[in-house]
């Protein structure tokens, strides 16, 4: 549920193992450039000798989409992957309760809202679940479980089992905001932010962090990929749950209202205009 960047990469990566994968979102333009990320996708691979064009192919055929959220009506598995909107997603897990057999696991792929406010909105608490997937999705290894309050074992081994069929590893994590990822990659951010406002150069910023620490990217071409709202969302959430030390920085705050959100709007630490 939901075709965004994220989204897409969950479809490809679960139709790369051979599930059938329906696709929802609410615009068909979304779900048309959803497929156009997973055919280019797919075709690197292709072009890289790691897969066939058969087999690429076949792994399209394993996808569907559809604008109607009664898709979810023979689901086994749902995930959402919407905006990071509290109010969205509690309107979605109501939506999918209602319609969803009693068997169906209902799982949020959110990067720092609470799991278990969300499984409150529904009758089935024991089968709701974080599932959060890392950006890229079809390069990342990791990804977060977390089990709200009322989550059942059952639920989270399915789930963990689940993440590993996909050729990759789970990590379990509490249900306290930003989770174990977020919590810790948002705050090094923020610092981040505020090294900029220091008058330290972007560039060198993260530039001292991946050779220095070893980090395949640096802090700012992080969020650039994620997105400044999507930073920015997070860090909220966290800031109302722990306190004034994880308060966004002013940067990220002009950033966001500017509409400098990174590489999805060509600009952001970075210029990727010409990249657009």
């Amino acid at each position: 549920m939901g075709a965004g960047v994220i989204g897409s990469g969950i479809a490809q990566v679960t139709a790369q193992a051979r599930y059938e994968v329906m696709v929802m979102d609410i615009e068909e333009e979304v779900l048309r450039r959803a497929l156009g990320s997973i055919d280019k996708s797919l075709s690197k691979k292709v072009s890289k000798g790691s897969i066939s064009e058969d087999k690429k192919q076949e792994i399209l055929s394993h996808i569907t989409t559809t604008t109607d959220i009664n898709g979810a009506k023979s689901a086994d598995l749902v995930i959402e992957a919407i905006p990071e909107v509290m109010e969205l997603k509690v309107k979605a897990f109501k939506e999918l309760d209602a319609i969803c057999p009693k068997h169906t696991i209902l799982a949020s792929n959110t990067s720092s809202l609470p799991i278990s406010a969300m499984a409150s909105a529904t009758k089935r608490q024991p089968k709701v679940v974080g599932i959060h997937f890392m950006n890229p999705v079809p390069v990342m290894k990791g990804v977060e479980i977390i089990a709200g309050r009322h989550t059942s074992n059952e639920t989270l081994q399915t789930s963990k089992d689940f993440v590993r069929s996909l050729g990759k590893e789970p990590c379990e994590a509490v249900d306290y905001a930003g989770f174990i990822v977020s919590r810790i990659l948002d705050a090094m951010m923020n610092e981040a932010f505020y090294c900029v406002m220091d008058g330290n150069k972007p560039e060198e910023v993260d530039r001292t962090i991946r050779t220095c620490c070893n980090f395949p990217m640096g802090p700012l071409e992080l969020c650039d990929l994620a997105g400044a709202d999507i930073v920015y969302q997070g860090l909220e959430t966290m800031r109302k749950e722990f306190g004034d030390r994880l308060y966004p920085a002013p940067l990220l705050v002009s950033m966001v209202r500017a509409g400098d959100l990174g590489r999805k709007t060509g600009r952001g630490f970075y210029n990727y205009a010409k990249e657009a």
